[in-house]
């Protein structure tokens, strides 16, 4: 392999184009050549990229014999088909964007390809790298001794609009448990070493494109939801999201707590969206709050605003790619592995099945 890594991009819309401006910011590698089918994204990306070449066809993209690596940011329910046609063509190192899959019968398609693909899949699970998550999971165990109540709260804004507006039809995004939550899914398995054995859920459709109109067509896509979850070591874990809060200070805060103590993350939003006239955006922090001697500790967490304005995940999405570098230059293993992702798509199934039967769902 050459010193510097090349990828091959697919889909090139909102985040696909947020992975093309933190490649240009890593030490070797570069997008060497893009697929995307929508021109104004395109256009958009091939600017972003340099001298990336636009590959007018997706076997086209794949079938090239200069590419090290090829990263999948299209529509979710593109992910798996496409993944299954790479296997077939040309079975690169992968980075593959959440949810791996959206339809709960394509569960069985998706264990038939990790078995078979020869090289490495890494899914795009973004919110483990937010600096203040990933100092939270590091020390959660210590800090609490062993954690027994985690709750997670998303307050967001809305759905952004995306080519085709996909994301505003459960057949395409997989459903909001499933699109937006397989990130805190994932995250409640990483923190608490376990799976989980039961799911209960409420969620709807509150506020959010209710008066929206696509041919006819209202959106179906949910906004807001609770999801209780129990799992096989006896530790309890909680979402709360709502997707009409896009004023609060913090977008994400998960709290961990253990008979030792608690620990606390808080991320705020994308800094774009925070208003010029309330000043600096709020920094993230990790809150350490053991129970003897009591003495809540802040941890301010702030993130190099380089980093800051090439996405809007607080960072994260150049810190994945930095270990996925090291994945394609053979000198690591993946992080999160397509069993973790499907893993995490199969709670959020299952709690989208609770939310609409008010029965809890046995996994």
């Amino acid at each position: 392999m050459a010193d510097t890594v090349r990828y091959g991009i697919i889909g090139a819309g909102m985040m696909g184009q947020e992975h093309i401006r933190n490649i240009a910011l890593l030490d070797g590698a570069e997008v060497a050549a893009i697929y995307e089918p929508d021109a104004g994204m395109a256009t958009a990306a091939m600017a972003l990229a340099g001298g990336a070449a636009r590959e007018e066809t997706f076997e086209g993209l794949v079938t090239r014999g200069d590419l090290d690596c090829l990263l999948i940011a299209s529509p979710n329910h593109l992910h798996l088909p496409q993944l299954r046609r790479i296997a077939e063509l040309n079975p690169l190192p992968l980075l593959v964007e959440k949810p791996i899959y959206t339809d709960p019968t394509d569960a069985d398609r998706l264990a038939a390809l990790e078995v078979a693909y020869p090289a490495p899949i890494w899914v795009a699970m973004e919110y483990r790298y937010m600096p203040p998550v990933a100092r939270l999971v590091a020390e959660a165990e210590l800090t609490t001794g062993g954690v027994k109540m985690l709750s997670i709260r998303e307050h967001r804004f809305p759905f952004l609009p995306k080519v085709g507006n996909w994301n505003r039809f459960n057949r395409y995004s997989g459903g909001t448990l499933v699109e937006k939550c397989c990130h805190f899914f994932d995250l409640m398995r990483l923190i608490l070493h376990s799976e989980p054995v039961r799911v209960m859920a409420s969620a709807g459709q509150v506020a959010n494109h209710m008066d929206e109109d696509y041919g006819g067509e209202r959106p179906d896509i949910w906004d807001a939801g609770y999801v209780l979850l129990d799992f096989a070591n006896g530790s309890r874990a909680m979402l709360e999201l709502c997707m009409f809060a896009e004023g609060s200070e913090y977008q994400e805060e998960i709290s961990a707590v253990g008979p030792r103590g608690k620990i606390e993350a808080r991320v705020p939003g994308p800094t774009r969206f925070w208003p010029d006239h309330l000043g600096a955006p709020p920094v993230p922090e990790l809150i350490v709050s053991p129970r003897d001697p009591k003495g809540p500790r802040r941890i301010p967490m702030p993130v190099d605003p380089a980093l800051l304005a090439a996405g809007d995940h607080n960072g994260s999405t150049y810190y994945q790619h930095e270990r996925f570098l090291a994945v394609v230059r053979g000198e690591a293993a993946p992080e999160v592995t397509l069993a973790d992702g499907a893993r995490a798509v199969a709670m959020g199934l299952a709690a989208q099945q609770s939310a609409l039967t008010g029965e809890a769902v046995t996994l």
